[in-house]
């Protein structure tokens, strides 16, 4: 039997005068001649897992199999470069085919989603080899769990793109896990399996070797077991619900609006400027529509009201005057109202993106402003974050606004009903939404998406859809009736902590690998 495979210990690194160079395969790995062959299928799969319109949930398992094998059996600059490369490529194909506009900071922010993806392929290339064998199927997965997370955290664009639990939407069972640990768990076990898989291919079959991708099933068989035993027999309670509608401006009134600014109607992909000065008079049709659709939402049995992001545009001089309106209706309709406003200033930053929250009294319970604008697209002054959460006979009612709920951990709120309104395009609603219906699942809240120009669904705190609308095509009045009771989970009780294991995991693990080992005596 070849050395190494005869235990759980991985083959010694040869330290002395015959030891590789730095560019050359790694110990026990020599070239794969078909490693171009693994290279050009994982590019290809991993176009189909990134978060995009045409997703296929088994490439997102597959891709870092065939581009962790190129990379380990490749010299180090040629393996790693070209595996970056395959890396930007595949984030800019994201951007590409979801119609983000092109500007300086998104082309930045795709090649920096791709320079952080491909860091564990170099992590596992230079160090894998120099840790024993569960030490080196650890490290890759544990380090793409910190990729992530770091994203999701700490940079401007959230979990837009880049989080691998967004690729398995349509495994409600396997995501079922982030309740515990957060969204992070997913790429570790996705990582985890492009590991344990290379390491059964590096070496001659035996039960030994068996032994890993046993262990392996085992603990995915117990994820899946366990989130199918959880939505089998811990179902969301239906007893008690709330009538809710979204709202959003009629196309009838957003062209007499366009036709004020001397445009030929309405177009989603060309919204001119608005002038400050003349605001009320241009958005005056839309302001009178949204109030309408807000009282027939309200005869049909709506409790809660939410409009779609953005949809009154107001001046800042007329924003009491607006807020006086919109109490009357919700006192009127004995309704909670939450209005959806962009507020224009004039001076820069020239607007502000917010919501406000009126009780059925006619009380305003809260002004929300957007926490996350869009990095190089939209130029509001961020909020401060503050989730609010307000006491309800519906529950504790809660809101963010459409890109907030990209950042996990804006969203750990002890909520019972989550309100997003969105302002999304045809490309990418109902991805963005789906993307939100992890919240949901993470917190333990329903969770109300309403949608313009994208689209609009309402999850239950399992993450399962009840009801969804195509706002691309369907501007009336969407209405819902949802669960007013939520779930506490591990996560939103603990928050991030999983995350932050795998990252002290990993640099422990890079530092035996790195500090040198005293010899014995």
């Amino acid at each position: 039997m070849a050395t190494g495979t005869s235990n759980l210990r991985s083959d010694p690194v040869d330290t002395g005068a015959n030891a590789p160079s730095s560019t050359s395969p790694s110990v026990g790995r020599p070239p794969d001649r078909w490693r171009y062959l693994w290279l050009g299928s994982g590019a290809v799969l991993s176009l189909f897992a990134v978060n995009g319109r045409w997703d296929i949930p088994l490439a997102a398992w597959l891709f870092s199999i065939l581009l962790l094998r190129f990379s380990r059996t490749s010299r180090v600059a040629v393996g790693v470069g070209l595996v970056w490369l395959v890396s930007v490529g595949a984030a800019m194909f994201f951007l590409w085919h979801v119609a983000v506009p092109l500007t300086g900071m998104t082309a930045l922010g795709g090649v920096g989603f791709g320079t952080v993806l491909a860091l564990p392929y170099l992590v596992d290339r230079l160090l894998a080899p120099r840790l024993g064998t569960v030490a080196g199927l650890l490290l890759f997965p544990m380090l793409l769990a910190v990729c992530e997370f770091v994203m999701g955290v700490f940079a401007p664009f959230g979990t837009a793109y880049g989080l691998l639990a967004d690729t398995q939407y349509t495994n409600p069972a396997l995501l079922q896990v982030i309740s515990l640990t957060g969204p992070y768990s997913v790429g570790l076990l996705i990582g985890a399996l492009a590991t344990v898989v290379n390491y059964v291919w590096e070496r001659p079959l035996s039960w030994r070797t068996a032994r890993v991708p046993v262990i392996y099933a085992a603990v995915l068989g117990v994820v899946i077991i366990g989130g199918s035993a959880r939505l089998a027999f811990f179902p969301v309670s239906t007893a008690q619900t709330v009538r809710i509608a979204g709202i959003n401006p009629s196309t009838a009134a957003l062209d007499v609006e366009m036709k004020a600014l001397g445009q030929p109607g309405f177009d989603p992909l060309n919204i001119p400027r608005f002038d400050p000065a003349t605001v009320p008079l241009e958005s005056k049709a839309v302001i009178d529509d949204l109030f309408d659709e807000t009282r027939r939402a309200a005869r049909a049995g709506a409790k809660i009201v939410v409009w779609s992001e953005n949809a009154a545009r107001i001046s800042v001089s007329d924003e009491s005057a607006f807020l006086t309106a919109a109490q009357a209706v919700a006192r009127d309709e004995q309704l909670y109202l939450d209005v959806a406003v962009n507020v224009y200033l004039p001076t820069a930053p020239y607007g502000r993106d917010e919501t406000h929250f009126i009780g059925p009294d006619g009380a305003l319970l809260w002004t929300y402003q957007k926490a996350h604008p869009i990095p190089g697209l939209e130029t509001y002054t961020p909020g401060d974050g503050n989730v609010p959460v307000v006491s309800t006979p519906y529950g504790r009612i809660a809101n963010v606004i459409c890109y907030d709920a990209d950042f996990p951990a804006i969203m750990h709120t002890d909520a019972d009903i989550m309100l997003v309104p969105g302002g999304d395009w045809p490309q990418f609603g109902r991805l963005h939404t789906q993307m939100s219906s992890l919240r949901a699942i993470e917190n333990g809240y329903s969770l109300v998406r309403q949608d313009f120009n994208g689209w609009s669904s309402a999850y239950t705190p399992h993450g399962q859809p009840i009801s969804t609308q195509d706002t691309t095509v369907d501007h009336d009045p969407w209405i819902v009736d949802v669960p007013t009771h939520g779930t506490t989970t591990l996560y939103q009780l603990t928050g991030d902590i999983f995350a932050w294991l795998c990252l002290a995991g990993t640099l422990v693990l890079t530092g035996i690998a790195v500090i040198p080992r005293r010899s014995a005596i």
